[in-house]
């Protein structure tokens, strides 16, 4: 027994094994920033639901109903019949031009902070006469007397007051819904005078005030979009299919600025039906919080075995280099206790700011492994040098997480030099003979 307790390959198979049974509570930190993070967003989506949701404007597009006659073979008596239908023919406008801004505030849901936002736009515009012959319908099937502007709004509770049209400077009111679904699936719709042989351009104004969170999207539908938008939140992510031409963002806001053409876009002016999908060319505006603690909480834990090699390999050299034995309670002991340092940080996290969060977790982690090393070593050097590689660790893994474009770059440098620190401290190690000279040490 004595002779497997000094052997070098056992002690090294009962470290790897002490890795490997530790990974499994390092799984259970991650299960548990995954689920904080779930209720994190039940939280937003909860105060999102009743103050409303992340916005995509989609509009305004013109829809005229027409009368479709397909036949239909009855199967028994191998009759025809003509059946009529009800089609959409859609046009979309020439110009489209819109003009906002976005007010964002935070909310709390208990410990979780929710962006909501209320925006202010000015959408305006025109249509050029409407080619209804290029889709060979008979006049008299197309009912231009139905005939429907629409804007596509995802969430219409956000809607704050009525909405009016300027139609051809007639003023116009909107209606809840849309005249059909197969643009969009919510908005609002008013009745507009088109008229079979207009050959004047049909110009549109309007003013809407709305509510949501999270987001505020927009579709490039004009042949010519120009979309301005200004805000005072300092942490935008511009996103979807298209960037901004200009953009400015510094401590009191940004302003941003799209100007988006029919040909960078997979969908014509003018349709029939259902045959084209657009809101995969949606884009705008993400109003990020400043930091994600969670994101950050994870990125962090991935280096747990990191963390637990690096200290068990210390404390393995400290046993070869000072002729002492390290009883494999005792690296459990300390195992666990870099598994504690996730749930500090996770639970601190959500109360103050991650950066001193992660110090202060930092802190009492050095602190209880620095004090129970130097216990049962008996030795003050041997705290001291554990406490200053776990603090190089510690303050190398948070470089690294404040470094995200560079994470992979640093951290490829710094494995690399704790490889040939390590290679330089064992290569005065006899590794043959070692357990001979552990054996005689404790004869003597």
């Amino acid at each position: 027994m004595k002779k497997l307790k000094n052997s070098i390959f056992f002690k090294m198979g009962v470290i790897f094994l002490l890795i490997v049974v530790l990974m499994i509570p390092t799984t259970l930190v991650k299960e548990l920033i995954h689920e904080r993070e779930y209720v994190q967003k039940n939280a937003i989506n909860e105060v999102s639901s009743k103050w409303g949701n992340g916005q995509t404007i989609t509009g305004p597009f013109i829809s005229i109903p027409y009368d479709k006659y397909i036949k239909q073979t009855n199967t028994v008596d191998q009759t025809e019949k003509v059946v009529k239908m009800r089609e959409w023919m859609h046009f979309l406008p020439k110009s489209l031009d819109i003009v906002g801004s976005i007010n964002p505030e935070k909310r709390n849901r208990g410990i979780y902070e929710v962006v909501v936002y209320e925006s202010d736009m000015e959408i305006k515009g025109y249509f050029d006469p409407l080619d209804w012959k290029q889709f060979d319908i008979p006049e008299e099937d197309i009912h231009f007397e139905k005939a429907t502007l629409n804007f596509g709004i995802t969430d219409l509770k956000g809607i704050e007051q009525q909405i009016n049209l300027n139609w051809n400077e007639q003023q116009v009111s909107f209606n809840s819904g849309t005249s059909t679904t197969q643009i969009v699936t919510s908005g609002i719709n008013a009745s507009v005078p088109i008229l079979s042989n207009d050959e004047d351009r049909y110009t549109f104004n309007t003013k809407i005030n709305i509510k949501g969170s999270q987001h505020l999207y927009f579709l490039p539908i004009g042949e010519e979009t120009d979309v301005r938008m200004t805000s005072n939140w300092t942490t935008p992510s511009f996103t979807g299919e298209y960037l901004p031409d200009s953009r400015t963002v510094d401590e009191s806001g940004f302003k941003a600025q799209w100007n988006i053409l029919h040909l960078n876009r997979n969908y014509p002016q003018s349709w029939l039906g259902n045959q084209h999908r657009i809101m995969n060319s949606a884009f705008g505006t993400d109003l990020l919080l400043p930091v994600d603690n969670y994101k950050k909480s994870y990125r962090v834990a991935r280096y747990a075995i990191l963390f637990l090699a690096l200290t068990f390999m210390v404390f393995f050299f400290v046993e070869i280099l000072n002729k002492v034995f390290i009883h494999p309670i005792q690296y459990l002991l300390v195992g666990l206790a870099l598994i504690v340092f996730y749930t500090l940080l996770l639970s601190f996290s959500e109360h103050i700011q991650f950066d001193y969060a992660y110090i202060l977790s930092a802190i009492l982690t050095l602190s209880m492994i620095t004090s129970y090393t130097a216990a049962i070593l008996k030795s003050k050097k041997v705290g001291i040098l554990i406490f200053s590689i776990l603090l190089i660790l510690y303050t190398f893994i948070f470089i690294i997480i404040q470094l995200e474009d560079y994470a992979l770059l640093i951290g490829s440098i710094g494995l690399f030099i704790i490889l040939g620190l390590v290679m330089y401290f064992s290569k005065d190690i006899d590794w043959y003979n070692i357990n001979r000279e552990v054996e005689s040490t404790e004869g003597s």
